[in-house]
């Protein structure tokens, strides 16, 4: 009867793993994003589920018989395993501030902040990822948060969690001292404890605007002064891109006299992340549509195909979304291509990272005749846009390249009859390929309008089937 029951509590003890393993893992694929929509009550019922089972696995292996239990030599309670759903891969130590990638998959902070730096891949998946942001996981940090306490497990706590909430006179402050410092280390402190803030806590960014007026322009005014100091450059840009996160403040930091082209300087000096963010400000700008008039100038297209050029890939791909933004409108294509974007789109595509968003951005501009001619001119290109047409390795890059292809047939008269498309399709048959690809109904019919624009306007080759 005794080994009856301890077989029973083995087996109820395994029941118990397999299904917080299961839970664990739904929890881990779900990321970590904002618990304020009407799913809020699922989430804490899996936090509360997934203690419910914790606390269930330790009274049933309480009641294993002791030569089942590690003895222990003191009368400490041994010591209990953190679950390997709680670990990094990258440390092999319990997490103490999670943050899920592109791939789905969610790492100490601080190892893949530095791993993105060298890897475009998950260390976990090995896929390659579409960008390198990283999003705070706070569900699985609440879940080991309340497991560490359910079983006396010390977890350290975040290098930075000391901070805390600055009031309005406090924020008030620090404007104060950055507008009119005392001396250039205090004014570099102040910038970077108000970049802090708008980063932390919701309550300074949301309401910064409205309770401070005139609040931007004392946060600028070392640049407009002319302050070159890389440091507190970039600490007051990123503050300004953390407050324009929030749409309320949009149309009153658009409108703040010398912000746009502070930020537009911004795009072309100082360190990486100064350019990375003024570039992600003037994406959030562009939410209002008539912030592109102020915006959308060709110093600014200029600055942004510089950046696209030399930039690393996350700070290239911001860029590259802003120009994407403005030449939504048609207006604004014949100033992108006037900056050289063209040129500097066609080198990102050919380093193959992030190909597919950098075609998106060129599938616009090809609808104009200047851009398709910039284009058709780089045979490297064309030679490579075809590669990427025949690997169709990325459905999505394959679905912008052939409607670029499709964009050069159209506007191809004043430049020739792009017998370069007809010799591509005779020696390789891609475009008669690409229409068997039932994956995508948009790749298939843009490939079958190549198709019959080579039967109208062809070199007069016979075509492969």
């Amino acid at each position: 009867m005794e080994e009856s029951t301890t077989e029973s509590t083995a087996a109820n003890a395994d029941t118990l793993k397999v299904e917080l393993k299961k839970l664990l893992t739904e929890i881990l694929s779900n990321g970590g994003g904002e618990t304020e929509s009407d799913g809020s009550s699922g989430v804490l019922k899996a936090i509360d589920e997934a203690i419910r089972l914790l606390n269930r696995l330790r009274e049933v292996e309480s009641k294993k018989p002791e030569s089942d239990i590690p003895s222990s030599s003191s009368s400490e309670s041994p010591k209990v395993e953190v679950p390997k759903e709680f670990k990094c891969i990258l440390s092999n130590a319990i997490m103490i501030d999670p943050v899920t990638i592109a791939s789905g998959n969610t790492f100490e902070k601080r190892y893949i902040t530095e791993y993105l730096k060298h890897e475009d891949k998950c260390p976990k998946s090995e896929e390659v990822l579409s960008h390198s942001l990283c999003t705070p996981n706070h569900l699985l940090d609440e879940v080991i948060t309340k497991w560490c306490l359910a079983n006396g497990h010390d977890r350290p706590k975040p290098a930075d969690e000391v901070v805390t909430e600055l009031s309005n006179d406090g924020i008030e402050s620090l404007l104060q001292r950055i507008s009119s410092p005392s001396s250039d280390e205090d004014q570099i402190q102040a910038a970077k404890e108000i970049r802090c803030q708008t980063h932390k806590f919701p309550n300074v960014r949301n309401r910064f605007v409205a309770l401070h007026p005139g609040g931007i322009t004392d946060l600028i005014r070392p640049l407009s002064e002319g302050s070159t100091i890389p440091e507190l450059e970039e600490n007051i840009i990123t503050a300004l891109f953390n407050i324009s996160i929030v749409m309320e403040n949009v149309e009153a930091i658009a409108q703040t006299d010398k912000v746009i082209s502070l930020l537009r300087t911004s795009l072309t000096c100082g360190t990486m992340e100064t350019q990375r963010n003024s570039a992600l400000t003037l994406l959030s700008l562009l939410a209002i549509a008539y912030n592109k008039v102020i915006i959308g100038d060709i110093s600014t297209f200029t600055a942004l195909g510089e950046l696209i050029g030399r930039g690393d890939p996350v700070t290239s791909l911001v860029a590259g979304a802003v120009v994407y933004h403005l030449c939504q409108e048609s207006e604004y294509r014949e100033a992108a291509i006037s900056a050289r974007v063209v040129n500097a789109l066609m080198r990102k595509i050919k380093a193959e990272r992030y190909a597919a968003q950098f075609l998106s951005v060129l599938v616009l501009l090809t609808t104009h005749e200047r851009g398709v001619k910039e284009m058709k001119e780089s045979r490297e290109f064309m030679r490579h846009l075809f590669r990427i047409l025949r690997k169709q390795s990325c459905l999505e890059s394959c679905e912008n390249a052939v409607v670029i292809v499709l964009n050069m047939c159209n506007l191809a008269t004043p430049y020739g009859r792009l017998g370069v498309v007809n010799l591509e399709e005779n020696d390789y048959a891609t475009f008669s390929t690409l229409t068997k690809e039932r994956s995508s109904e948009s790749l298939v019919k843009n490939a079958e309008m190549v198709l019959q624009w080579l039967k109208v306007h062809g070199t007069g080759k016979k075509q492969k089937r």
